[in-house]
């Protein structure tokens, strides 16, 4: 079953110098861009990641340094890496926990505002597990009757969820063929930021998921200890993160004389990447 798609949709996946969000670097990534009248462009980029890639991360993805040293920076794609995804939903395999937040961090650091404000995300993996509970290379093989040959290359794992996403639309008669629809039953949990170190509880109010202020209130919080966010500002905590602390504090501070109040962007925040 194709698409039903009212906006562009990119299925993306990263390669990358391991798992923390915070430090971590991209080495490779794989773009399919999915147009509504069925038209595809796909990309594929290695990239530099100007750090180390440990030996235990090559022999997974088998990416060595020697591999991309000669490769552009991360900096010198993401001009065409935003422009091939500033106008479409956003989907991949684990993407709502892993590549989103990172491709979002990547883009932050180089001095480009990424947020999901207007976009959708759907995470092929959550239906996967909610459905079957399987591994992108079992699933590939269930749906689409496959071996994922080339598996954990950032380009054969992009096109394989793509082909996963439209079997499970074949198979599961309740899954409604719209990015909406899809990005709600592939949420996680209700998070203010990517990474989920501050969540929204049942009144949509946003609290601490981790540390001794764990289940608090983070307005409360900041009021009681102005200096946490100083001290988590300073820390070792995604950029994406610290963006949204920045927009309660000033939320709290009183309205800002632009088009869009903080509160209605932590909103958006919420609504945009289906975080309800």
């Amino acid at each position: 079953m194709e698409l039903n798609l009212v906006n562009p949709i990119v299925f993306f996946d990263l390669e990358t110098t391991g798992i923390n969000i915070a430090n971590d670097k991209i080495v490779e990534i794989s773009i399919l861009k999915i147009f509504p009248n069925g038209n595809k462009e796909s990309k594929t980029w290695l990239v530099n990641p100007e750090i180390e890639i440990p030996a235990n991360v090559v022999a997974v993805h088998g990416i060595t340094n020697e591999k991309v040293a000669n490769e552009p920076t991360f900096k010198e794609l993401a001009p065409k890496i935003y422009e091939m995804i500033a106008d479409a939903d956003l989907a991949g395999f684990n993407s709502n926990r892993f590549d989103i937040p990172l491709l979002a961090e990547e883009l932050l650091r180089v001095g480009i505002d990424f947020d999901m404000d207007n976009k959708k995300a759907i995470d092929v993996q959550v239906i996967f597990h909610k459905k079957e509970q399987r591994t992108l290379s079992a699933g590939y093989q269930f749906y689409c009757g496959k071996d994922l040959e080339g598996a954990h290359s950032a380009e054969a794992d992009t096109l394989a969820t793509y082909e996963i996403l439209k079997a499970q639309l074949d198979k599961y008669e309740d899954l409604e063929n719209n990015v909406e629809a899809l990005s709600e039953f592939s949420a996680h949990t209700k998070r203010a930021d990517f990474a989920g170190f501050i969540l929204f509880d049942e009144e949509k109010e946003e609290i601490f998921s981790f540390g001794k202020y764990k289940g608090r209130k983070v307005e409360e919080v900041l009021k009681e200890n102005p200096g946490y966010n100083s001290w988590i500002q300073q820390a070792d905590f995604p950029l994406y993160t610290k963006k949204v602390l920045r927009l309660i504090k000033e939320r709290m501070s009183g309205p800002k004389k632009n088009n869009m109040t903080d509160e209605e962007k932590l909103k958006a925040l919420q609504e945009k990447f289906n975080m309800r």
